[in-house]
């Protein structure tokens, strides 16, 4: 990390720790379908696991992120709007920074908010008989996902023209989890959904956390999951550079 990401990152952190409502906004949100799901509708629902809670996680977590990364679209809309954009671009800094250190603020804000939301989890009942080589795998994905939906994120922050155009593209992200195994399994689902399901990037991705934090067999699943989370990142870092780039101008 250069030193003028970590000085634009410091900014924005700053701004979080002053306004942590950000991060308890994000996690009460998946803390509240979890309650909801397992002392609701857990009793209706056949997973095959031993416990709903074990079962929910994996897309709780996703949703968190999903739900995270919107602020990050309207923290960088607010620079752009707000003209401290157009200011750093006159400064003689790296202008790679200033993407960056709001990707990196991203991961930051929403590994805490994943934290807090496993932590619930445990107080519900979650538990994993994972080591830590399988928690450290579950990690990664999750970091990558973040980082791929994170790049997706700075494209409206940089183009959008008000605050709701900003983060409206997170609510597709939000849905995108019911619409996969990771409340029911995708055999119950009518066929055309079914396909749908278990072709979209959330199901690999749910499930080969899922096969980790359970210590299952682990099948092309992980590759699957891995090779969406890298297309998504690369090709959402592209259009995103090259708007910023066209902006910089």
């Amino acid at each position: 990390m250069t030193s003028t990401t970590g000085v634009l990152l410091g900014r924005l952190m700053r701004n979080i720790t002053r306004s942590p409502d950000t991060i308890i906004t994000v996690a009460i949100t998946p803390i509240m379908m979890l309650l909801l799901f397992v002392y609701v509708f857990g009793g209706a629902i056949e997973t095959g696991s031993s416990s709903y809670v074990n079962y929910l996680l994996p897309g709780i977590l996703l949703i968190t992120i999903a739900s995270g990364v919107a602020y990050t679209s309207l923290r960088l809309f607010n620079d752009v709007k707000g003209g401290l954009m157009a200011r750093f671009l006159t400064m003689p800094i790296k202008r790679s920074a200033i993407l960056w250190a709001h990707v990196l603020t991203s991961l930051v804000s929403n590994s805490i908010a994943v934290a807090v939301v496993i932590l619930a989890a445990l107080l519900m009942g979650f538990r994993s008989n994972a080591g830590i080589l399988e928690w450290l795998a579950v990690a990664g994905i999750l970091g990558l996902f973040m980082l791929a939906v994170t790049w997706v994120a700075i494209i409206p922050g940089l183009t959008a023209s008000s605050m709701e155009g900003a983060t409206a593209y997170s609510y597709p992200l939000i849905f995108l989890p019911f619409v996969s195994s990771a409340f029911v399994p995708t055999e119950t689902m009518p066929t055309a959904v079914r396909i749908f399901a278990d072709n979209q990037p959330v199901t690999s991705i749910v499930n080969s956390i899922r096969v980790l934090l359970y210590d299952e067999t682990v099948g092309n699943d992980i590759w699957v999951a891995l090779a969406w989370c890298i297309a998504i990142m690369v090709f959402a870092y592209f259009i995103a550079v090259n708007v910023f780039k066209r902006q910089a101008r």
